[in-house]
């Protein structure tokens, strides 16, 4: 018989993703707070918020983070460009994960051993902004199947997150 595991007994890892999010201007509270809670499972080292600021006394995003947002280290730019260039000059590879006509799929994405990624996700209703993409050679997409042509944003970053972590694991292994 197979018993479900509670909080109590999941052992966390002290080893940090070299990931960071950073959000082209994403204002759904249901949407942050689930980030929150990504940003937790895959153990990232930050999320970066850009826009408008987020309420961290909403209910939906509280109940949704589901206490999280105590947990990840996160801040608030107001330049997400700027953000950009920042994570650069320290050595951070900035992904946005958009589909654009030169958008390659996520699964073939290749990473090297001592990559450090900034994940760029976009806003709920457009997406990554154009400015935004126009300074981030590095688009990926998540290869879909039906007639649908995209997801929640915090869908997408879930997958994004374990395809990445994977090939972490991968070389964590090696």
């Amino acid at each position: 018989m197979s018993l479900q595991l509670d909080h109590s007994r999941h052992s966390e890892s002290e080893n940090k993703f070299p990931i960071i999010i950073l959000t082209d201007n994403i204002m759904g509270e249901a949407n942050i707070g689930s980030l929150f809670r990504l940003a937790d499972a895959f153990n990232i080292e930050k999320l970066i918020f850009s826009g408008t600021p987020i309420n961290l006394k909403s209910n939906r995003l509280r109940r949704t983070a589901r206490g999280t947002f105590e947990k990840v280290n996160f801040d608030h730019t107001k330049d997400i460009i700027d953000a950009i260039e920042s994570y650069k000059s320290k050595g951070y590879k900035p992904i946005a994960l958009e589909i654009t006509s030169d958008s390659v799929a996520l699964d073939t994405l290749n990473l090297k051993k001592d990559s450090k990624i900034l994940l760029i996700v976009g806003n709920e209703r457009h997406g990554i902004s154009q400015m935004v993409l126009d300074v981030v050679p590095t688009k990926v997409h998540i290869a879909m199947f039906g007639n649908n042509s995209s997801m929640n944003v915090s869908q997408a970053t879930g997958i994004a997150l374990y395809e990445i972590s994977k090939t972490f694991l991968t070389f964590r292994q090696k």
